[in-house]
């Protein structure tokens, strides 16, 4: 096998301008982005007017259906784009605040930090530096290395899906197309999936639930991906993984994917879910796709299931 050895390329050599290059691809890419952060987000809008400045990105968590803020920057941080930041967190009542840059200036990294420690536990704030490389001649690739991020925030996050269940629209969404998703497919419950107003389902695809199929569903997209336990920030199925790396990915047909945290292989189908008439499609495309992820796993990795 011959083996390759990773490059590091400007990211201006692959997205030449900020705001007509990368700020659109970013846009079209949150889930890549949104797999490094541990959550699932779907765009709002590019370039948001607040006041005389214009936001990057908005986004929506798909988890709390709260807005999420991303700031880009194709160089260092510099205090005005910290200074843009608190002002478009006040004018647009965003939850989440993602400074993303090529690096952070130590007194930015301390004031991220700050944030997350002081502010109230309802907002939180992520440091991301964007690296580019490439082997050889192929594309050029991103990879996103947080370098700051809120206490504990696994933790909140089981909160927020906790919570979920007693969101009064979102949830009650939630839990329609999940029952739908069971009237269709009843069988599926005996796998774990149950009536939710969370957007996600699990599925252990073994005994010791080491390795579970996370299927989740938002407003115009759904999706699934592949995930170790909790609290283990995907160390634990890393290793059990890695010696399949590339049978699995022939054989789910999706990316190894993973940046930093506990997430893989995730594939997404975009859907207008609000059109209900479109679920039978959707849940009949989440199905097909978590039977293909038992199969591949159960034949590929050491595991046994009952």
């Amino acid at each position: 096998m011959e083996i390759g050895r990773l490059t590091p390329i400007s990211a201006r050599d692959a997205w030449l301008h900020e705001a007509q290059n990368f700020t659109p691809w970013l846009a079209e890419h949150l889930d890549e982005l949104g797999e490094v952060l541990g959550i699932q987000m779907e765009l709002q809008g590019r370039e948001v007017a607040v006041e005389t400045f214009s936001a990057d990105i908005l986004a929506r968590n798909l988890f709390d259906d709260s807005l999420v803020l991303i700031e880009n920057q194709l160089e260092t941080t510099d205090h005005r784009h910290l200074g843009q930041i608190l002002t478009y967190l006040a004018g647009l009542e965003a939850k989440t605040v993602v400074w993303l840059a090529t690096d952070f200036r130590e007194p930015h990294l301390s004031a991220v930090k700050w944030l997350n420690e002081h502010t109230a536990d309802a907002f939180s704030f992520f440091a991301v530096r964007l690296r580019v490389v490439r082997i050889g001649d192929s594309p050029a690739a991103p990879i996103f290395d947080v370098l700051a991020r809120p206490n504990l925030w696994e933790r909140q996050l089981q909160a927020v899906a906790r919570k979920s269940e007693n969101m009064s629209e979102v949830g009650e969404y939630r839990k329609a197309f999940w029952q739908a998703y069971l009237d269709r497919y009843p069988g599926d419950a005996s796998l774990g999936l149950v009536v939710t107003g969370a957007s996600s389902n699990w599925v252990s695809v073994d005994e010791s639930a080491q390795v579970i199929i996370s299927a989740w569903v938002g407003k115009r997209m759904l999706g699934l991906f592949l995930r170790g336990p909790r609290g283990t920030g995907g160390n634990l199925l890393a290793e059990i993984i890695e010696p399949y790396r590339d049978a699995l990915e022939q054989g789910l047909d999706a990316k190894y994917g993973r940046k930093t945290d506990n997430s893989f292989y995730g594939r997404v189908k975009t859907i207008d879910l609000d059109n209900n008439a479109n679920w039978p499609l959707a849940i009949d495309w989440l199905h097909e796709r978590i039977q293909q992820y038992l199969a591949v796993l159960r034949s590929t990795l050491p595991v046994s299931s009952s």
